[in-house]
């Protein structure tokens, strides 16, 4: 029997649709309730937001943006780090037809001019901490200004067709060269499966994410379910060390909590707090959770933690919940809704056979494609990962079929880390891997030729990369392995050095 999944078709999102208005609507939240809240953290005071103040703020703002220039269809580039203004904006932006292009704080200017030159924005929403393209002459829309549009007159949403370009991310490509991921406004409403897929949402959860705003699985996660059901999030503030997340846990009923597998490492660290009453269970996404930490936690706090499998261009589809937990070693099941399917080569594979995960091209949540790039026509939208699945369902990941490498939840291009490291002074040939200097934790390593000084090199590293892509690892080799076609053999280098775990020289 072929690995094919069908768990039916979901719900269709109405015809005529707006996703910032679909979210601000809360499931008919009313306008007293905490839509947002910051906990007291280190002697800082809290604060929150409530639903009524929430849809204020946004329609202003929306008001704001046409009012400076922008129109439908424009492009705005969020260059700022883990502040309200971030959600504020982006649903600003999605409610009056303006496309937001939500980037990493982390990115160096260099990193930032590439992403300009990509997607050609109309103007630039900075928060002034965060790195500019230099010589840039693009509007700037600052965080002041925003603040300025809370008490303006409300805008009228644009409502129009589901499948209409709401916002584009960007993710590393396999070329080296971002790639924009073009998502629809239907892709909010794709996100229901998960609510009862994976969350086990509802409207009486305090939902705490502990991620960064411009990544997907924070805004999704994090922000835009729970608003869209009524729910309350919670997001710490900047600067906020791991080490306190455990009695904010305990201390703001905190009923779920989101992070990457890397969180749950450090978080594990140090103490916890001994009853976490409110705690139903943890999210994991981004990359795999190892089953000691999965372990270590469910000890630990007395909860659970479900997982989900996803990527940028279609978020998590496969996943455990409350109410189907997954099989021990198993990433899960499809979603509600999902059709899942393992390929060899162009067709679907026998269970229990590994082969490459795709996700069904009808899917609602998939994205419309890549900028600039033709849209998707295929039945299946293959994601590089591989994997195999049982009869009923339940996913075993297996790695993924190309050299990409996961940092922190960052999927990151080995070209794109390598391209940016040529030039540095002293080196002659370099190559990037996702390598394991011991159990349970993987990092980028960089191996290189030449005489090059460390110190330099990450140095020269800090310029041109932003932090998740940087090399944590430096190590030098009198050679780099080729195969006879001349491709760099990256997984020679990474078997060679979890082999013999020399070189473990942390940056």
């Amino acid at each position: 029997m072929s690995a094919i999944f069908d768990q039916g078709p979901p719900p269709p999102c109405p015809a005529v649709f707006n996703m910032a208005e679909y979210v601000l609507s809360g499931a008919g939240a009313p306008d007293g309730r905490i839509a947002f809240e910051v906990p007291s953290v280190q002697g800082q005071p809290g604060r929150t937001l409530s639903y009524g103040t929430l849809r204020t703020h946004v329609k202003g703002i929306a008001t704001g943006l046409l009012s400076h220039g922008l129109r439908p269809g424009d492009r705005l580039l969020f260059r700022l780090g883990n502040r309200l203004e971030f959600p504020l904006a982006y649903l600003a932006a999605l409610y009056v037809g303006i496309i937001p292009v939500p980037t990493s704080a982390q990115l160096t200017a260099p990193e930032v001019a590439t992403l300009c030159q990509i997607c050609q924005p109309h103007a630039i929403l900075t928060d002034g901490s965060t790195a500019l393209p230099e010589g840039s002459t693009l509007p700037l829309i600052t965080t002041d200004l925003l603040r300025d549009m809370h008490a303006l007159p409300p805008a009228h949403p644009a409502m129009g067709d589901p499948n209409r370009l709401a916002y584009i991310i960007f993710t590393s490509g396999t070329s080296g060269t971002p790639r924009g991921v073009c998502h629809a406004h239907r892709a909010i409403w794709a996100r229901r499966m998960m609510h009862q897929g994976w969350y086990g949402l509802s409207n009486a959860d305090r939902m705490l994410h502990a991620g960064a705003f411009n990544w997907t699985y924070t805004l999704g996660t994090g922000l835009m379910d729970p608003w869209s059901v009524g729910a309350t999030a919670l997001v710490t503030p900047e600067g906020t060390p791991v080490s306190e997340l455990p009695m904010i846990l305990a201390q703001n009923t905190i009923t779920m909590f989101a992070a990457a597998p890397g969180v749950y490492r450090q978080m594990l660290r140090h103490k916890f707090p001994a009853k976490m009453p409110a705690l139903r269970h943890g999210l994991s996404a981004g990359e795999q959770l190892p089953a000691a930490i999965r372990a270590q936690w469910e000890a630990t706090t007395r909860t659970t933690i479900h997982e989900a499998l996803g990527m940028s261009e279609c978020s998590t589809f496969i996943s455990g919940s409350p109410a189907d937990p997954a099989r021990s070693e198993t990433a899960g099941r499809p979603q509600p809704g999902r059709r899942i399917a393992i390929l060899h080569d162009t067709a679907p594979a026998p269970f229990d056979t590994p082969g490459e995960l795709a996700v069904a091209a009808t899917d609602p949540g998939l994205m419309l494609g890549y900028l600039g790039a033709p849209p998707l026509h295929q039945s299946w939208f293959r994601t590089g990962d591989m994997a195999q699945m049982a009869q009923d369902g339940s996913v075993t990941y297996l790695g993924r079929a190309d050299d990409m490498m996961n940092a922190g939840g960052y999927r990151v291009s080995p070209l794109e880390v390598e391209a940016a490291m040529t030039g540095a002074t002293g080196l002659t040939a370099c190559a990037a891997v996702a390598a394991s200097p011991k159990p349970d934790t993987t990092v980028i390593a960089l191996f290189y030729t030449g005489n090059a000084d460390k110190q330099a090199l990450r140095a020269h590293a800090a310029e041109k990369l932003a932090r998740y892509k940087r090399p944590r690892l430096y190590i030098q080799r009198a050679s780099l392995p080729y195969g006879p076609n001349g491709k760099l053999n990256r997984r020679a280098l990474r078997d060679s050095f979890e082999a013999s775990h020399d070189g473990n020289d942390p940056a």
